[in-house]
């Protein structure tokens, strides 16, 4: 019978990238919040506990604990800072998959979220403006990182519109817009550093979008990396199974003849290989035509101008 374990597990790897994301900043939020309930049963202060997770401006500091550039980008001041910043990366890591593939997705919320956190330290260690606080601030969230995916969608489908609450229909090219003014309006408010890490985080989506249409993909290093590792981070790809039959002859007559019925079994699969290659990559053809006349009708009309089939279809190109 399975646990909950199991049955949580199964459910994580069979998820999306997306979901996959959101899965890990909930669980290490509840993670934190529990140690922090058992540690106040104790009267025992987990300040000092939690902190080694989250990103400080003393460089000092960060040189002791370095690998708080990437853990603070899945921790979370509140509930509240969870929930905004997991409804972000669910609506509009939606949208970044139908124009870029998972592992994209997986690399540049991993880069955009460094970017982030290298840009609060820089800010902090820089301006003095930032001296007083400098010792005592720390960055957590998952901000730049998301930031990163939304800036990269809205450079690549500018057009892209979307309905929001109160204000209605909007491209994703304004909302961008407005989200970076805001940024950078704020870097001198209370939560200096949230803002701050949002810039670096748009800097890298505008380049990542930038460089992948001319072919240079930032995220590549990050990819090459989490190969290495088993499946936690990888993205739901469908992957070739190969099977090796050996070849059986019940009753040789001598080396000639076997060689002669191995010779003839190779070149048959030869031509049954070069025929599915060819059938492959006609069909790998026709489909790219496909989801290019969709993305040419978002462009010109917008994402509610699709049928459901072209909606079903652009979906199924973002998983695979």
């Amino acid at each position: 019978m399975a646990t909950l374990g199991d049955n949580l597990k199964r459910t994580f790897l069979r998820g999306d990238i997306v979901m996959r994301f959101i899965g890990i900043n909930t669980v290490v939020y509840l993670a934190c919040l529990l140690v922090t309930v058992v540690a106040k049963l104790f009267k025992v202060d987990t300040t000092t506990w939690l902190q080694v997770l989250m990103l400080p401006s003393y460089l000092p500091q960060f040189l002791r604990q370095p690998w708080g550039i990437v853990t603070y980008m899945f921790m979370h001041a509140d509930f509240t800072h969870l929930l905004f910043n997991m409804l972000w990366l669910y609506w509009f890591g939606r949208i970044f998959l139908y124009f870029f593939s998972a592992r994209h997705l997986r690399g540049l919320y991993i880069v955009g979220g460094v970017a982030g956190g290298v840009l609060f330290l820089l800010f902090y260690n820089i301006f003095p403006l930032f001296a007083e606080q400098l010792r005592s601030s720390v960055l957590v969230g998952a901000s730049a990182a998301i930031l990163a995916i939304v800036i990269a969608t809205a450079v690549k489908a500018p057009d892209y519109k979307i309905n929001l609450l109160f204000i209605g229909s909007i491209s994703l090219k304004w909302l961008a817009l407005a989200t970076i003014v805001v940024d950078m309006l704020f870097i001198a408010s209370s939560n200096a550093g949230g803002h701050i890490a949002h810039l670096g985080g748009a800097l890298v989506g505008w380049w990542f979008a930038a460089g992948l249409s001319k072919g240079y993909d930032i995220t590549a290093w990050v990819n090459a990396v989490f190969d290495f590792f088993p499946r936690l981070f990888s993205p739901r790809n469908g992957g070739s199974k190969m099977k090796i039959h050996r070849q059986k002859t019940s009753n040789p007559s001598g080396k000639s003849a076997k060689h002669s019925r191995q010779k003839a079994h190779y070149q048959k699969n030869v031509g049954n290989e070069h025929s599915a290659d060819y059938e492959y990559n006609a069909t790998r053809k026709q489909q790219a035509d496909d989801i290019d006349k969709i993305l040419e009708k978002i462009k010109k009309s917008g994402y509610d101008a699709l049928t459901e089939a072209e909606k079903k279809r652009l979906f199924e190109a973002s998983n695979k």
